[in-house]
């Protein structure tokens, strides 16, 4: 029997369907977003003292915030990516100095281990140029953004190892047999085959940890660098108005992280197999 063309259902009824909706559709996040933004923005307007003041003094500090957060991530996506590698290695040498590096670094919190590089490194090269009688070792000068983003990257690499070693093995195996039949290498069949693959796989949990490290790059407060957390500490302290300072703090993260979601939301749409 033919439907009548009446109750032929339509777009406008699928699109009210959780899970149906065009793939065009607007991120529903999307007015989370524009909600914590406009709020942010209305006290900014309304009370400029002191939540515009709070926003102008913190600006470096976000943008320091940013460019941790970026250059890490970068850095931490190569060295992962070796690491991951590593793990999955036949070579018992390799295979055990990733497998150490892995369960040592995830053993010891991201705090102690960027003190580490900002107190003791520093205290280790020196004490070696003392004891070398090397002039460039005993006059040495850490910086403090160079060595937060090597405690970073070195803690964060071991947790991106394990998640490029879960997805490599979630591709069947028969596709590193069929490019190697193929007369690829080794090398050839991982990167022409194997990892566009698997990072296809592993972009949810990698959008993931690039979120916690923006959040977590709130801790190089606590070795001395002006990100926006230590700015927000010296407004607070210097003003006496915690609760306003804190308030437009966690707004400013608020609004970084739910952008960073949505655009690695955006990523794993626009890269899934489902297409």
């Amino acid at each position: 029997m033919t439907v009548p063309a009446k109750s032929a259902p339509n777009g406008k009824m699928f699109s009210r369907i959780p899970g149906a909706e065009p793939a065009t559709r607007l991120d529903a996040w999307w007015w989370l977003v524009g909600g914590v933004i406009v709020i942010t923005v209305l006290l900014a307007v309304l009370k400029p003292d002191p939540y515009w003041r709070v926003i102008k003094y913190v600006s470096d500090g976000i943008a320091l915030t940013l460019y941790l957060t970026v250059a890490t991530f970068i850095l931490t996506l190569i060295v992962g990516m070796l690491g991951g590698l590593g793990r999955l290695s036949k070579n018992p040498i390799i295979f055990g100095a990733t497998s150490l590096y892995v369960e040592v670094i995830r053993g010891i919190p991201l705090l102690v281990q960027l003190m580490w590089w900002y107190y003791a490194f520093p205290a280790v090269i020196i004490d070696l140029g003392k004891a070398l009688n090397f002039a460039p070792f005993k006059n040495y000068l850490a910086n403090p953004i160079a060595m937060a983003i090597m405690g970073f990257v070195i803690c964060y690499a071991a947790y991106m190892s394990e998640i490029y070693r879960a997805g490599i093995q979630s591709i069947p195996k028969g596709q590193m047999e069929a490019a190697r039949s193929l007369g690829m290498s080794y090398v050839q069949a991982m990167r022409y085959v194997v990892l566009p693959q698997a990072i296809r796989v592993i972009l949810p949990p990698v959008g993931n940890e690039f979120i916690a490290l923006l959040k977590d790059s709130s801790l190089v407060s606590a070795v001395t660098i002006t990100d926006l957390s230590r700015r927000g500490r010296e407004f607070a302290s210097t003003n006496y108005i915690p609760i306003q300072t804190y308030i437009m703090v966690a707004l400013l993260y608020l609004v970084l992280t739910l952008v960073s979601a949505r655009i690695v939301g955006w990523i794993e749409r626009k890269t899934r197999f489902e297409r």
